[in-house]
């Protein structure tokens, strides 16, 4: 799932690196990020060294843009857990490692029942939006019918 081999060919040496990484949905967006677990994996590399690559600051919760380090996504809380988006990972190991070959694959994990919630959601608000596109009723005569009922008096 995380190789990462060492091929010699013709007398050179050279590394690579194959990220394959299962997404984690958040409420803002749906890329895949990886944590840092999949990252040591990955970079073969142990824990304590991926976070000393990690830019993390503890008077910053979210410092900026280092080239030189393995930089996090935003994060809004500082008990939020590390999460990198592949491409970063992938960007790390090869300008910082210097891993020659690097290739991200993201795969799609199985589907949760909050994914099949929203997904029966998605289905009903179509079925309610067909139903209100075939009805004769045209939205500008129902905010002329609500008008007529708030003009009438009460009885």
């Amino acid at each position: 799932m995380f190789p990462r081999s060492i091929e010699s060919g013709g007398g050179q040496v050279h590394q690579s690196a194959e990220f394959s990484v299962d997404p984690v949905v958040t409420s803002s967006q749906s890329e895949a990020l990886v944590g840092i677990d999949d990252v040591q994996k990955s970079l073969n590399r142990s824990r304590a060294s991926v976070y000393r690559y990690t830019n993390t600051d503890p008077r910053n919760l979210n410092p900026p843009f280092n080239p030189r380090k393995l930089n996090p996504e935003y994060r809004s809380d500082q008990k939020d857990p590390l999460l990198f988006h592949p491409n970063e990972v992938a960007r790390f190991a090869k300008d910082v490692l210097r891993i020659k070959e690097v290739t991200v694959e993201v795969l799609n994990s199985p589907s949760t029942a909050t994914q099949q919630m929203l997904g029966a959601i998605l289905e009903e608000l179509k079925q309610i939006r067909s139903h209100l596109e075939a009805t004769d009723v045209a939205p500008s005569d129902l905010g002329a019918a609500r008008r007529d009922r708030q003009e009438r008096p009460a009885a």
